[in-house]
């Protein structure tokens, strides 16, 4: 028991590269902090645009489905944290993205910038719409949240550009 228990943990510790952990942490924190202090001031109508989305389907695109999720889980949570109306969305929902393009990448589309825009629009789509559902589920549902949740899509995807360029270098 004892060596399987050893070999295990040779097959993790040997997957794990020092270097590329702490770049993508630093990448999820200086992502994180842009995020809520920069881009939370930045409004169109009201509307803030959302870049973490962008950031966990990237992740999860570059490092594949399982580590994908483990940094977006992380990112998840210190999300939540910082956005204080949120109990666990961010946390259940960057690593569903990261795990979906993380697959979905692996065996169905490239890796290349047009494919990561059409993934990181599609979670940014995904994001919104369930941030409305939640406002809608806490509160009322209103018409005008439609247009709110569109509006803040295509204000995210400019930024979502920035979310592709690190992980691209940093693929090997």
């Amino acid at each position: 028991m004892e060596h399987l228990a050893n070999l295990i943990e040779k097959l993790i510790l040997s997957r794990i590269n020092g270097k590329r952990v702490l770049r993508y942490a630093l990448f999820l924190f200086l992502s994180l902090l842009a995020q809520t202090m920069v881009l939370n001031r930045v409004r169109i109508l009201g509307v803030c645009p959302m870049v973490l989305p962008a950031v966990a389907v990237a992740v999860g695109m570059f490092e594949g489905a399982t580590w994908g999720s483990v940094f977006s889980l992380v990112m998840g949570i210190f999300a939540d944290m910082a956005f204080i109306e949120n109990t666990v969305l961010f946390t259940l929902l960057f690593p569903a993205l990261a795990f979906v393009s993380g697959f979905i990448s692996q065996f169905f589309i490239n890796r290349r910038f047009f494919a990561f825009m059409g993934a990181a629009l599609a979670g940014l789509l995904i994001t919104a719409a369930v941030q409305m559902l939640h406002t809608a589920a806490t509160d009322v549902f209103s018409a005008s949240m439609l247009p709110t949740a569109l509006l803040q899509t295509l204000w995210s995807v400019p930024f979502a550009v920035l979310a592709y360029l690190p992980p691209a270098r940093w693929i090997e």
